[in-house]
This record gives structure tokens, C-alpha cells and sequence, in this order.
């Protein structure tokens, strides 16, 4: 029974975005929700209607993480890095304001409740480094501050919640909000500009017909390459800094291999590894456990709370300040906020290819510095 149980999970990753995708295009009013946001419902609902086996978990991590690392090479082999670099500076600009914000916003948080949640600087250093950085981040903290395990369960709950919350606001309606008081995005050249990026990425109907199948086992190939690749690189390093060497690698081997005319131009690449994502978002989405908000610590929930969506706002501002577009402000939160694994999910949201790499760059060096934040400026804290 058990065996059949996964099969059936297994089965429902998969083709799940397959439904939703041919239900997008079958109805206009489905499509305007976006199959993304239609992926993670699915999942949260999978998830809550008590059906799932009881190696869900394995099956959970096993299944983001190959569908993450296969995804990202696919996405990214499409890149134009002669673009890319034109755009780089004002990404670094955005992330470093964004990273300002979130150190802003959890020390205001930390002197207002202080006084009411136990142990709050250590708290305090975990939200700046697992939103500078990501879980790797918020994970190493814990142990370098000696966090105990109720605690960080409780943190990594709400942290969960409320960034699906983010997530969603922003593969939802955050873009024609901010689009309002910031400027839009621009891409840099009469070539990029006439490039129909939208209809690229929509183009999922004949992936897997014949004319474009070889194209997609020669990308998976090379995709797997680069995640073996990346991976042997990473065992050179200390266990602690492995994931964050993984996506550096990942992301610098599938660069490489985009510069070849030859590679850049294999068919349909994008949509394959969108649809990975998508997969990524359902298996995420299951992942969400509503019971664990049943017994709330109000002062840590709203700690959590004021940390993401503040530093939204804060970095809101300073975008205004410094004339960011709106895409790069968005793409930028969310590799901070939410790590690299997230930037193409939001970044197919808003119909902007060309920001993928800006994202995952920036959460790169989020996860570099996001343990020197966390546990420097949570011992000075720990000082007031």
C-alpha cells in the first residue's frame, strides 16, 4: 500500500503541471491566475487532506531538490550574459539596499519585542541570516547561536507560512502595485526589446512532440552534467557551505555552457526547465502544514511577519530613492527573502526572462553573507 502511495505522489508531482497548464490555456479566467500560484495550491492542498504516506518527507526533499538543480541549468542556458551584464550593476545595487532593509527592519523588531520573546537576539540573527541568505543560512545560525529546537521548529514554521504568503503577493498582484511609484523594466538593446519573451516562455504545447524531443535530452544531458559537476566541486568544501557552493557552480557551469551558440540555441530549454519549477512550486507547496499554526506565539509570529513584509516596504522605498524598476526591486527581494530556488518561479510570474540570473546571482551572495550577518549583528544585539 505504501508503494502505491508513492507512486501516486510521485505521479501527481509530475503531471499535475501538466493539468494546470492545459487548463490555462483551455480558459482564460484560469490563466489569469497563472499556473504557478495554481501549482501551489495544489500542493497546499495535498497536503492538508491527510493523505499523504508516511514518507512524504523523503520523497518531498528528494523531489524539490532534483527538480530545483535539473531546473535551474535548463533556464539558464537560454541566457543572454552579454545582457545580463549590462543589467548586473542595479541588481547588486537593489540586493545590497534590500539586505540594508532586512537589518533595518529586525533590529526595529528586535527592541520591540525584546523584552517579550525569550532569547530574541538569537531570533533576530537568524531572520537577518535567512533573509540576506536562505534555510542553509537559517540552519548554520541555529547552531552557531545554540538555538534550541523548539524554538527553531517554531521560527522555521511561520518563516514557511508567511513567505508562501510573499510569494504568492507577488506572483499575484505586486507587480502593477509596484509598478505605480517605481519605474518599469527595460531590457537594453533594439534586439532584446523586439524578443517575445512572453510567448517564449508560454510555449509549452509541443515540448515533447518530435521536432523539439532531441533538442530536450540533449539539454537534460547537459543539465545533469553541470549538477555533477557541481556537486563533485562542492565536496572539496566543509559540509556547512555545500549548498551554497552547489548553486554557485550550478549557476557559473550553466553560464559556460550558454556562451556556445550550439547550447543557447537548443529549442524549447526554457519551458522544459519551467516546467520543472513548477513541479518545484507543487512539491512545495505540499510541504505546508496549516496544524503547526494551531498553538501561536503571537510576539514571534508578528516578529516573523514585520521582518518579511517590513523589509518589502523598507526596500520599496530605498528602490524609489535610487530609480530601480520594479522587476529587478521584485527579483531581488525574493533572493533574499526567499533564496535562488524562488527566482524563477517569480520571475515567470512577471513575464521576464532576463531577470533570472540577476536573482539567482544576488542570492548567491546572500547565502555567502547571510552567516556573517546573522550571527555578527545578532551577538552586538544581544549586547543592547
Amino acid at each position: 500500500m505504501d508503494h502505491l502511495h508513492t507512486v501516486f505522489l510521485v505521479g501527481f508531482y509530475i503531471l499535475i503541471p501538466a493539468v494546470i497548464i492545459y487548463c490555462c490555456y483551455k480558459f482564460p479566467l484560469i490563466n489569469k491566475i497563472g499556473p504557478v500560484l495554481l501549482c501551489y495550491i495544489a500542493g497546499i492542498t495535498l497536503g492538508n487532506i491527510g493523505i499523504l504516506p508516511d514518507n512524504a518527507k523523503t520523497i518531498q526533499d528528494i523531489g524539490s531538490n532534483v527538480a530545483i538543480v535539473l531546473g535551474i541549468p535548463l533556464l539558464l542556458f537560454t541566457i543572454n550574459v552579454k545582457t545580463w551584464f549590462k543589467l548586473a550593476g542595479k541588481a547588486l545595487l537593489s540586493f545590497t539596499l534590500g539586505s540594508i532593509a532586512v537589518v533595518i527592519i529586525v533590529f526595529i523588531g528586535y527592541m520591540i519585542f525584546k523584552q517579550s520573546i525569550p532569547q530574541a537576539w538569537k531570533i533576530a540573527g537568524m531572520l537577518i541570516g535567512v533573509y540576506t541568505g536562505g534555510t542553509p543560512n537559517l540552519a548554520a545560525i541555529k547552531e552557531a547561536l545554540q538555538v534550541d529546537s523548539t524554538t527553531f521548529v517554531i521560527v522555521h514554521t511561520y518563516d514557511t507560512v508567511f513567505s508562501m504568503l510573499y510569494i504568492i503577493f507577488l506572483i499575484s498582484i505586486a507587480q502593477r502595485i509596484f509598478l505605480k511609484f517605481l519605474p518599469a523594466f527595460s531590457v537594453v538593446n533594439d534586439e532584446e526589446k523586439n524578443a517575445k519573451t512572453d510567448e517564449d516562455i508560454k510555449l509549452y504545447g509541443d515540448i515533447f512532440t518530435r521536432k523539439y524531443f532531441p533538442h530536450l535530452i540533449i539539454a537534460l544531458f547537459l543539465s545533469l552534467l553541470a549538477v555533477a559537476i557541481s556537486f563533485g566541486i562542492s565536496l572539496i568544501f566543509p559540509q556547512l557551505y555545500q549548498t551554497m557552493i552547489v548553486i554557485l557552480a550550478l549557476t557559473t557551469v550553466a553560464i559556460l555552457f550558454s556562451l556556445s551558440p550550439y547550447v543557447h540555441n537548443l529549442k524549447r530549454t526554457f519551458q522544459f526547465g519551467m516546467y520543472l519549477i513548477y513541479i518545484f512550486c507543487t512539491i512545495v507547496g505540499s510541504m505546508v502544514n496549516v496544524d503547526n499554526l494551531i498553538h501561536i506565539n503571537i510576539a514571534l509570529l508578528i516578529y516573523v511577519f514585520i521582518a518579511i513584509f517590513g523589509s518589502l516596504l523598507l526596500h520599496g522605498i530605498f528602490c524609489k530613492i535610487f530609480s530601480i524598476d520594479a522587476d529587478t526591486y521584485i527579483i531581488t527581494s525574493v533572493a533574499g527573502i526567499c533564496s535562488p530556488p524562488f527566482v524563477p518561479v517569480v520571475a515567470d510570474a512577471l513575464h521576464n526572462k532576463y531577470i533570472i540570473l540577476s536573482g539567482i546571482t544576488t542570492g548567491v551572495i546572500g547565502y555567502a553573507i547571510g552567516n556573517y550577518l546573522g550571527i555578527t549583528l545578532g551577538y552586538l544585539m544581544s549586547s543592547l
